[in-house]
């Protein structure tokens, strides 16, 4: 197999790792590229504080409204690796809290990154620092599986770039741990899974990560303002005292026993955008680009749609 047989996949999030699926089972040649040392992007889990268990620190969780990621999320459910999680919130930041419900949301039993490695599991994935897609001269498609500010970086002058404008929030999230539960009978249910925030000029959102994994294990995860974020990207963990204090004044909680504090730069996309992908030619070949900030909202659904779409054009094209 020559270069020119091979599409090249630059992120191995779910969009990524999706894309590259497709590819395979279409016959196509494909590499994925990630400068990380294990696949997930923003579906990350990470074990902290000595625990064998893994804490999900990117996103919380993710719903299902299209069918064909549905028999995908199914799969997984047959095969233990993710479960219902539930389908109301409380609501924090007002007179008093209360609760508010949606769509069914999902966990994984391992966390959410277990789910992307599920997706990757036949793929080898190559660690690389990737400085521009001139540098993969004679792949046969370029696809670049990140945020927009991310992937702009990457496209030199292929006209792609022009379509890369969409901006994005930064978001801090910490795990704390305490010796025990004791926030349950905050929510008017009796159970608390997680909470909405609102009106707080440090916090957004609160995910009970036990009750996503089904362990019961006494971790909150909160994810700050981009407000917050935005004076914090130098140093996250300068930003942890004034997250304590919000999650303890919110939810009348004593000091947390250990934090971790992850930043994401680009946590999520501002505004709208309809397309499910982009794909461009080029003077060096097409590029293509995909991830949460291509659909409707950004959620983890999208992200597995824009990357598996993509990777069917590429793979009628190339197959």
């Amino acid at each position: 197999m020559t270069p020119s047989d091979v599409v090249v996949v630059v992120g191995a999030g779910l969009a990524g790792v999706a894309c590259a699926r497709e590819l395979r089972s279409a016959g196509v040649g494909v590499r994925v590229l990630d400068r990380g040392h294990r696949v997930g992007g923003r579906m990350a889990s990470r074990r902290l504080w000595g625990l064998e268990r893994a804490t999900d620190l990117g996103a919380s969780y993710l719903t299902v409204t299209d069918p064909e990621f549905g028999a995908v999320v199914d799969g997984w459910a047959a095969r233990g690796l993710a479960a219902p999680w539930t389908d109301a919130f409380c609501v924090l930041g007002e007179d008093e809290p209360r609760m508010t419900s949606g769509p069914t949301r999902w966990g994984a039993l391992g966390g959410l990154r277990s789910l992307v490695e599920d997706v990757a599991s036949d793929l080898d994935v190559e660690k690389v620092e990737l400085a521009d897609v001139a540098d993969l001269d004679g792949a046969a498609a370029v696809v670049l599986a990140m945020p927009d500010p991310q992937a702009v970086r990457l496209c030199g002058d292929h006209p792609v770039a022009q379509l890369l404008t969409r901006e994005w929030e930064p978001v801090l999230a910490l795990a704390a741990r305490w010796p025990e539960r004791t926030w349950d009978d905050l929510s008017p249910s009796g159970r608390f899974d997680g909470a909405f925030v609102n009106d707080d000029p440090a916090i957004g959102w609160v995910a009970d990560d036990g009750r996503r994994r089904g362990d019961g294990a006494p971790v909150l995860v909160v994810h700050s303002t981009p407000e917050l974020a935005a004076q914090h990207l130098a140093d996250p963990s300068a930003a942890a005292p004034d997250l304590v204090a919000a999650v303890r004044r919110l939810m009348d909680l004593d000091e947390p026993a250990d934090v971790h504090v992850h930043r994401w730069t680009f946590a999520r996309p501002v505004g709208e955008r309809a397309a499910s992908y982009a794909l461009v030619d080029g003077a060096g070949g097409p590029v293509g680009v995909c991830g949460d900030g291509w659909g409707p909202k950004p959620k983890v659904e999208t992200a597995w749609l824009s990357g598996a779409r993509l990777g069917r054009e590429l793979a009628v094209r190339f197959g």
